[in-house]
């Protein structure tokens, strides 16, 4: 999958990331929980919820809005 959203079970931001994402039309996307896996929550934990685009290597820290990540999937 080319995308991921890093994100935790209990986040309310990561509800408002979904919804952005939505809004945005993003096309598939990968949801990794952090909660559970030591190096992600040594990764993500302060920054979830991120985007994440593996095929560029290319991460976007929240807080974003629809018009930023169709900006960020463009690049």
């Amino acid at each position: 999958m080319r995308l991921r959203l890093f994100q935790r079970d209990i986040c309310p931001l990561c509800d408002q990331a979904l919804a952005v994402l939505a809004a945005a039309r993003v096309p598939d996307f990968e949801s990794v929980w952090i909660d559970d896996d030591f190096a992600l929550e040594e990764r993500y934990g302060a920054r979830v919820p991120v985007l994440r685009d593996e095929a560029r290597d290319l991460e976007l820290d929240w807080p974003f809005d629809a018009a930023r990540v169709v900006a960020f999937l463009q690049l």
